[in-house]
């Protein structure tokens, strides 16, 4: 971004060439440092791929349609104008300006003018008419620390003070030079964006191409949607066409006539012939590890009947649908792909995938109500955004509490556990071409010992991963993490694999309390945020918070503490939200005790930030530093208390309700 003096003479050959020709060589001579000016010129409320195209379309709009050879200079703004704005006296962005005949250095002069009047002033329909790119992302390139840090401070400045550090950095303009283009662009207060322009560093390199919008990467969109998107206008400019044909043909249709109001879906969708799929070793070469790896598997692959009976279900939902909250039952848009079709206890069993959802159809009367998975009919789930574990198993068939699951082909090793038995050693469990035999399940919630499957992957895509998932009652069994007590010498800890002693430990003793153990739930995590030390020697309490997110994004947190000599955790607070998730790591909560001695006292714990804990009663109150996030207050009554806990940041939080 080195100063540079326009000097170098586009292609005017003489003073009879039309002006407006003139412009154009200017313009075409000098299009890269006027795309870089409009570009740091432009508002940050646009990502990079906008900014790109605004900046280009800002600058190729610059070339009026006529040019005249008024010698008059352009006019100043009027006072009292708006920042940012063209005043009404001043010259409109698309008519001709006044600039002196072909002189390059006065014409050059005109155009960044109007180029920074665009870039000040964004109107709505620049945004609809600037340039498209289908199927392609561009970007500037990514530049150093220094960029960045630049690229932070500029989305920080208004429009005048960018425009302004953009004249100074990119053209090299002095103060008063900068002051008076400014001015002649319709900036209120020009000084003000000078001074606030003056305190950004010029940057790391004279002209970095992150900032150079004609230097840019770029970067395919989302294929597969794009192919759905596609795939779905066709269909719906057949239909279109198909339902303007049945207009305007009338009343000559024949009275055999299926209804119109019965719009059949493309036969493509329900075709067992297009279904999709996959090699059985795709898996091992892909970087996508997740369902869209699995491979058709099942006895009954080339069962055309059972095929063709699952995508009709699937394409026209009925009463034998059923759907997981936050499902839509609306038919895939392009055909799914096929990751099982087999016989399960005797029962015809297909399970599909559209990139969104799973689909499990099971042949059967439909007298019952589905809801043990054995009356028939079609299962539909959310499974978008998966990863080696949530795509790790899909519930085939569920005869009261046993299960039979398909497993993800990269599992190696696959085995049951009682998850209220840490210490008891897990048991095998056989998988042929992944379909495992009867086993037990168990909702979390219940605390009576549910049976959790516990597997590992193969090296192939992570060298010994084992991971713990958990049926909850849907297709899709919701993957249990755990995150470790705090360590004060080290960072705060993210999520990890429930196979540990400590996370067995963890999850056996207080995994009853989660928050929602209903179909739907994507993963579960158990934060032991806190252990604290008891009055009179009377052991530790172990504070933790449960969080259940769900695949719809939704999610919901709960607190509990595990009291020594009792049976169970104690749940002290929660609800929905986004409480003890990465976007919201400190928490504190309290409960009461009654120690063995029969004194009554207030607990209270949080995270790692917390510094200092304040306990407030009807007559009394204690607020104390919490070195060890940790408050026990003796009270001879259980009454009413709010409790508030200090971070080290001086925000103040309350337990969650």
């Amino acid at each position: 971004m080195a100063a540079r003096t326009v000097g170098a003479e586009p292609a005017a050959r003489s003073g009879r060439a039309r002006p407006v020709a003139v412009a154009e060589a200017a313009l075409v001579h000098h299009y890269r440092r006027l795309v870089r000016l409009a570009y740091l010129a432009l508002p940050a409320d646009r990502d990079r791929h906008s900014r790109v195209l605004a900046a280009h379309a800002a600058v190729q709009r610059a070339l009026p349609f006529r040019w005249t050879r008024h010698t008059a200079p352009a006019p100043a703004p009027a006072p009292g104008t708006t920042s940012g704005a063209t005043p009404a006296s001043a010259e409109p962005a698309d008519s001709a300006p006044t600039t002196p005949g072909t002189d390059p250095d006065q014409v050059y002069g005109a155009l960044r003018l109007r180029v920074l009047r665009a870039a000040l002033r964004p109107r709505p329909a620049a945004r609809l008419l600037a340039p498209r790119v289908w199927g392609l992302r561009l970007f500037t390139p990514h530049g150093g620390e220094q960029d960045a840090a630049l690229d932070r401070a500029l989305a920080a400045l208004d429009a005048p003070a960018r425009a302004a550090f953009a004249l100074r950095v990119v053209e090299g303009l002095d103060g008063p030079e900068a002051l008076e283009v400014l001015r002649a662009a319709g900036v209120e207060r020009p000084t003000e964006a000078l001074a606030a322009a003056a305190e950004l560093p010029a940057g790391p390199e004279e002209e970095p191409l992150a900032f150079d919008p004609c230097a840019v990467r770029v970067q395919p969109t989302d294929l597969l949607r794009r192919r759905r998107t596609l795939t779905a206008a066709l269909a719906v400019g057949v239909l279109g066409l198909t339902t303007t044909a049945a207009v305007l043909g009338g009343g000559s249709a024949p009275a055999s006539s299926a209804p119109r109001s019965a719009v059949r879906p493309p036969g493509a969708v329900t075709d067992p012939a297009r279904l999709v799929r996959v090699a059985p070793d795709a898996w091992q070469h892909t970087a996508r590890i997740d369902f869209t790896a699995w491979p058709a598997r099942g006895d009954r692959r080339e069962d055309a009947a059972l095929l063709g009976r699952a995508l009709a279900a699937w394409a026209q939902p009925g009463p034998r649908t059923r759907a997981e909250p936050g499902t839509d039952t609306a038919p895939p848009d392009t055909p799914p792909q096929l990751l099982y079709a087999g016989t399960v206890d005797g029962t015809g069993v297909a399970v599909l995938y559209d990139g969104r959802r799973i689909a499990r159809w099971t042949d059967g009367s439909g007298g019952r109500d589905g809801s043990d998975g054995s009356g028939g009919g079609l299962d539909l789930a959310r499974a978008d955004d998966s990863d080696p574990t949530t795509a790790g198993a899909v519930v085939l068939s569920r005869r009261g509490t046993a299960l039979r699951y398909l497993l993800a082909p990269w599992v190696d090793t696959a085995e049951t556990r009682r998850i209220d038995q840490p210490d008891t050693a897990a048991r095998p469990l056989d998988h042929p071409d992944g379909v495992t035999p009867a086993a037990p399940g168990g909702g979390l919630a219940d605390c009576r010992g549910a049976t959790v499957l516990q597997l590992r992957s193969s090296s192939v895509i992570a060298e010994k991963h084992t991971f713990l998932l958990a049926d909850l009652g849907g297709l899709v069994p919701a993957h249990l993490t755990y995150t470790p007590p705090p360590d004060r010498t080290q960072p705060a800890r993210s999520p990890g694999e429930s196979t540990g002693q400590d996370a067995l430990a963890a999850w056996a003793r207080a995994g009853c309390a989660v928050p929602d153990g209903t179909p739907g739930v994507k993963q579960l995590n158990l934060w032991a945020f806190a252990v604290q030390p008891l009055p009179q020697n009377a052991g530790s309490a172990a504070w933790y918070c449960l969080r259940a997110d769900r695949w719809t994004g939704e999610g919901s947190a709960t607190t509990a503490v595990l009291l020594p000599a009792t049976r169970g955790p104690q749940r002290t607070g929660g609800g929905p939200g986004r409480g003890c998730s990465r976007y919201e790591q400190d928490t504190v909560a309290w409960a009461w005790w009654h120690s063995p001695q029969g004194a009554d006292y207030l607990l209270a714990a949080g995270s790692r930030r917390v510094t200092r804990l304040t306990v407030k009663g009807p007559d009394w109150s204690a607020d104390r530093p919490a070195p060890d996030h940790t408050l026990a207050v003796e009270r001879p009554a259980r009454s009413a208390v709010q409790v508030e806990a200090l971070l080290d940041n001086g925000n103040r939080i309350s337990p969650p309700h």
